[in-house]
This record gives C-alpha cells, structure tokens and sequence, in this order.
C-alpha cells in the first residue's frame, strides 16, 4: 500500500510539472526572437568606419527605427585594436552581435567557421549593380555562400613627390592625363632619373620588416610585368614574370635607382615620404593620404606602372555580415537594416562617402563631382585585380611574402626565393 501511495505521489509530481511548464510556455511571447510588444531588438557592433566619434552610426539607426517600429537597433562601437579579440570572446561565448561592420578577411573567417547568415538572396539582386565584378570575391566564403553585403570600396596606389620629380626633370616620366596608367619601363626611367639628379636620399623604398602594408609591394611586384600571386589552380604561386619584376627590383636596388627597406613596415616608408627622404610610396590610399598629408609639397596619386599599361589594382571594401544567432526573427531584422544602410536613396550613398571611400553600387555614379582627386581615385575601381585576402593561407602567406623580398635584396636568386616562397604558402 505504501508502495502504491509513492507510486500515486511521483505520477503526481510529474504532472504538476508538465502543468507548470505548459503554462510557461503560453505564457511565452509567440516568438522567443521578439520582445513582448513584438519589437525585435538586433544589436550592432561596428569598427569606426565612419569615423572615430562621429556619432554617424547611431544617426543610421534612429533613421532606420524611424521607419521601422517593429525592431530595435543597438549600437555599439569597437576600436580597431582591440576589437577583433572582443568579437572572438563574444562568439566563444554565445554572446556574438547580430550585426558586423568590418573588412572581408574576418568577415569571411567567421563565414567559413559556420558563424553567419548566408546573404545569397541580397548578392543575388546586388550582382548586376557592382562597379566591379571582382567585388564578388570579397563576399564569398569557401563553401560558396555570401557572407558579407558590400558598401564600398577603395583602391591602393602610389603616391609621388612632384616637386622632386619636376627638379630631377623625371615628372616627364609620368602620365597625369586621364586616368594616369603608365608603364614599367617609364617607371625605371623616372626612379632612375631621380638617382641620378640626387634631389632625394632614395628615389624609393620597397620595405620588407614586416606584413604591415604589404599590398603595396605584392602590387608592385604584380603588376610589373602583369603577374599574380595566386595561380590559376588556387595555388600561391610567384610566376615567371613575378620572377621577373623581383630581378627587376633586384637590379634597381644594386643601382640605387630604389632602396630595401629591411627593418621598415608600410608606415615607415610612408613616414620618409612625408618627410621627403623618398620621392615615392608604395602603401598611398585615401586614408593614407589623409594621415601622411604635407602642406611642404605636392603628393601625386597614380595607379601601380604595368608592362602593358593596364594596372590590377589591390582595394579594401568595407561590408557587413549577419552572425546565426539561432533567430530567423533577428536574421531578417539585420537583413532588413543592412539594406537600409546601403541601398536605401538617401542613407545608401551617405553612408558610402561618410567611409571616404566609393560605392560598390554602379547605380550611384560619381558621389564626388567636384572633387577632381576623388572622381580620379572612383575610376580606379575599373582596375580592380583579384581579390585574395580572404584565401586559405593568407595570414601565413604574409610574412613569407617579406622573407622573400629580403632574400632577393641579399641576393638570393629569385626564382630560388620565389620556390622557397611558394612551398611554404601553399605547405
């Protein structure tokens, strides 16, 4: 009888449990990805971007809120140096935002994680709008799936001194009609005339301390003789004619008409040209241009010199990604406020010249009549080479990159270099 009155008094228990919970749950919200009042609140987390304390983020959030009451928008600001280690301890712990505004390097890393929302449906009505079709790239993760949505973009380039080219009578060298292409063997017949007037301690640097600024010297080395870095299998690959640019600037660097800059990263060379030890940089972009600017003399923007006369230009691209938060709710909210950002009439080319870059978006044309310097830098964008900073094996790659680049200088030869180079990028 006891046995049976225990018995009778778990079934009991049991179902007073199942009540409990039941009731629990109808008194959940419908959905568990919105609040009580059917508001689905996402949160924002964005590198400064659009500028340190300028308060623009927010500005799009409340635009956004305003015309949409049924979500809410949470901004938060990271800074650049520590950023990065914010978001991998808020994806360790669940914690992550629903929104990102960052370059394609993590972005896409947290893509091939498993971290993100697939962005298909958005690229899919984007792709016939791109300047660029190389833009693609930057969005794309190893599975084939969109992970970042664009806004814009920037290409890298060089910068020159002219008042030191017009006294080494080298300026004549350079071509500063129309979009400014020239070529390789112009390119050495100016580094040379430089060297030979002695109006700088260096015509110019090609650094090799560090990976700080390195697109500068791989789109040197690039687009001297119209190589690339990655081979048409996928494969890092130095080619014969990237071969061919090293012994360039192997030959360059024993006749002074340029110099190696061992120990130096892309900001010290940027540092000697502002300061005009150098006539040249090989690390110049709109951001760049701004930090290193001098009232002393003029500094010259012009695409990397080619073979043919048709550069491959390296850019950076600025986007944003949707992180799987386990909610369709939030997922279509950010989706939502994304689009707002960057296809909305007034917010969409706003938001792209508050970056100080050009829009990825064709349909916007120029956003900078007026300003000759940036109209020139917004053609560029039709030069864009491949994108592969998002490749398997960039970060190991890059330190290789100006390993090889020393051993050249110190007189390795470059096809040894550039095999050395090549099995280890690709080991």
């Amino acid at each position: 009888m006891k046995k049976m009155k225990r018995i009778l008094a778990l079934a009991l228990a049991l179902c007073m449990t199942f009540a409990l919970a039941a009731c629990g749950s109808s008194n959940t919200p419908a959905s568990s990805n919105e609040s009580a009042d059917g508001v689905t609140e996402i949160t924002w987390w964005a590198f400064p971007t659009f500028g340190v304390d300028s308060g623009y983020e927010q500005e799009l959030a409340d635009a956004f809120m305003a015309q949409h009451s049924d979500i809410k928008v949470n901004v938060e600001i990271i800074d650049f140096t520590s950023g990065a280690d914010a978001l991998t301890s808020a994806i360790t712990a669940g914690t992550a935002p629903d929104v990102l505004f960052d370059a394609p390097g993590r972005i896409i890393e947290y893509g091939n994680a498993g971290n993100l929302v697939p962005l298909d449906d958005m690229i899919e009505e984007l792709k016939s709008d791109l300047s660029s079709e190389s833009l693609l790239e930057t969005c794309v993760g190893a599975d084939g799936s969109y992970y970042m949505y664009p806004l814009s973009s920037s290409p890298f380039y060089m910068g020159l001194n002219k008042e030191m080219l017009e006294e080494a009578n080298a300026l004549q060298y350079v071509n500063l009609e129309g979009d400014r292409t020239w070529t390789t063997d112009n390119f050495v017949k100016m580094c040379e005339a430089l060297r030979d007037s002695g109006v700088c301690q260096t015509p110019g640097i090609v650094y090799c301390g560090a990976s700080g600024g390195d697109q500068g010297t791989r789109a040197l080395v690039n687009n001297l003789y119209s190589s690339s870095i990655v081979g048409e299998d996928g494969s890092w690959n130095v080619d014969a004619n990237g071969v061919k640019a090293l012994e360039l600037l192997k030959s360059m660097y024993d006749s002074k008409a340029l110099d190696a800059g061992f120990s130096m990263a892309a900001a010290d060379e940027l540092q000697q040209f502002q300061q005009e030890t150098c006539a040249m940089t090989f690390c110049w972009g709109t951001s760049n241009a701004i930090s290193y600017a001098s009232e002393d003399y003029t500094q010259i923007s012009v695409p990397f010199p080619s073979d043919d006369g048709v550069p491959e230009l390296e850019y950076l691209v600025n986007g944003f990604c949707v992180f799987d938060n386990g909610s369709d709710a939030k997922a279509a909210a950010s989706k939502e406020f994304i689009k707002f950002i960057c296809d909305d009439a007034e917010w969409g080319p706003k938001s792209v010249v508050q970056t100080g870059a050009f829009p990825v978006r064709a349909s916007y044309g120029n956003l900078y009549e007026g300003n000759e310097e940036m109209s020139l830098l917004a053609s560029w964008t039709q030069y864009y080479g491949p994108y592969y900073n998002t490749k398997e094996g960039f970060a190991a790659m890059r330190p290789l990159w100006f390993n090889m680049l020393q051993q050249v200088f110190n007189g390795t030869p470059a096809q040894e270099a550039a095999d050395a180079f090549n099995t280890g990028a690709n080991a």
